[in-house]
């Protein structure tokens, strides 16, 4: 994976809006999703925290955890100028979403519920500037897991 020009102008829309999310983690991360379940109500199945229940529980740990880890993985990319996150968490996302079956489809949709959480969350500090630098961070993320995805699914027998 190449080198993302992630400037600090983006850097710095992303940590400011993801300070105005982080003060309400629980509403946020329902409120994306819900989204999520919008857009693609057959992705409920593909998360462990979704799949029995006919809501997307309030104050579940889980939910948060996948949320604040989308959001603060964003923050360190122009600062290392790629994802870093540690192989055997990159390796551990890969394995998670392959076993879940997730496909190219799914990440878009997942992109989708973010910019519209961050539409809500945000209000009149939304901008398309925002919505870019998010896109590019999330972007980079998508293709660091697909990448461990692909090889993952390569080493199996």
């Amino acid at each position: 994976m190449g080198e993302i020009v992630f400037t600090e102008k983006q850097e710095a829309l992303v940590k400011e809006s993801w300070e105005i999310l982080k003060q309400d983690i629980p509403k946020y991360s329902l409120h994306f999703f819900s989204q999520i379940l919008e857009i693609a109500p057959a992705a409920k199945d593909m998360f462990s925290f979704l799949r029995d229940t006919d809501e997307v529980p309030h104050n579940n740990p889980k939910l948060k955890a996948h949320a604040v880890k989308t959001c603060e993985t964003a923050i360190q990319l122009r600062e290392k100028g790629k994802v870093v996150v540690a192989d055997t968490t990159l390796q551990y996302l890969g394995s998670v979403h392959l076993k879940s079956g997730v496909l190219d489809p799914h990440f878009e949709v997942v992109k989708e519920a973010l910019v519209r959480t961050l539409k809500e969350g945000l209000g009149e500090k939304y901008n398309e500037e925002v919505e870019g630098a998010w896109s590019k961070a999330y972007d980079h993320l998508a293709l660091a897991i697909k990448a461990e995805m692909k090889q993952e699914d390569s080493q199996k027998p």
